[in-house]
């Protein structure tokens, strides 16, 4: 039986769900680029966030937990990031991450799942801390201009250490566009140039700086210090094992030479 001859209208509609229906990786490239546009604009907010609530003092903010509780629930923040920061990077801290992400692409996007996380609880540190209200001192006139300047250069030398180690990593990149190329990750090799030639943890010495140099001194940014600057000296120790395992002779070559987190000004690189 001949088929019958498709009327225009026929034609129109099967051109319309060819054009409709989604190219071949399709889904795979949508999904790439929703993760990447939640990761970016989430580091951004939390990035922002930090900049802004540091430079008062953490005097500013959302939190209004009551008196004396508040000083659990801001102890409580402090301790949520370094925490659950490590903990991701354990083998079960993998596997939650993994259920982050359609399961297909959870390994791929594993870096950028776990930098969306990283942001959601900076975000919540900076914007859900409870301001004690008192303000123990605020530059003024010179000393303004050149605390400011400080608190920028440190918040520059954080850039340049983390491009150093690898943007794609730290900003959670490499995931959503390794996962839009459909091809495997490839993770930078054991950083040994730019700061890294001085100091061994440049992101974690910069980020501890940046607590330290600001205009504004608060109990609140006294607490904050203390607790970010311990997380920043002792979360290396942890990294220095897995890059042991990972590296080996050429690591322990690289840590004799080169200074922990202080710079070695005078003499020989050593340790």
């Amino acid at each position: 039986m001949k088929e019958p001859t498709p009327t225009p209208l026929m034609r129109f509609v099967k051109l319309a769900f060819a054009t409709l229906r989604p190219p071949p990786g399709g889904a795979r490239i949508a999904t790439a680029l929703a993760y990447g546009a939640v990761c970016h604009v989430l580091f951004a907010l939390a990035v922002l966030s930090m900049i802004v609530a540091m430079f008062f003092g953490m005097s500013i903010s959302l939190g209004r937990v009551p008196e004396p509780y508040n000083l659990f629930a801001n102890a409580a923040l402090i301790l949520q990031f370094p925490v659950v920061h490590s903990l991701l990077l354990t083998r079960k801290g993998g596997a939650v991450l993994a259920r982050l992400a359609p399961q297909r692409h959870a390994q791929t996007l594993s870096t950028t799942t776990y930098a969306i996380v990283a942001s959601v609880q900076l975000f919540a540190l900076f914007t859900l801390w409870t301001p004690s209200g008192t303000i123990w001192w605020e530059a003024t006139g010179g000393a303004f201009v050149v605390i400011c300047t400080l608190y920028g250069l440190s918040w520059l030398l954080l850039l340049w250490a983390s491009v150093d180690a690898g943007a794609e990593v730290q900003s959670g990149a490499l995931g959503w566009m390794s996962l839009m190329q459909n091809i495997r990750p490839v993770f930078p090799d054991m950083p040994t140039r730019g700061l890294f030639r001085v100091i061994r943890h440049p992101i974690y010495a910069a980020f501890a700086l940046t607590t330290w140099t600001v205009p504004v001194w608060t109990p609140d940014q006294l607490f904050l210090a203390i607790g970010l600057t311990s997380y920043s000296v002792i979360a290396p120790l942890f990294k220095e094992r897995r890059f042991d395992r990972r590296y080996g002779d050429r690591f322990t070559r690289y840590r004799i030479m080169v200074p922990y987190m202080m710079p070695r000004l005078f003499g020989k690189q050593s340790q």
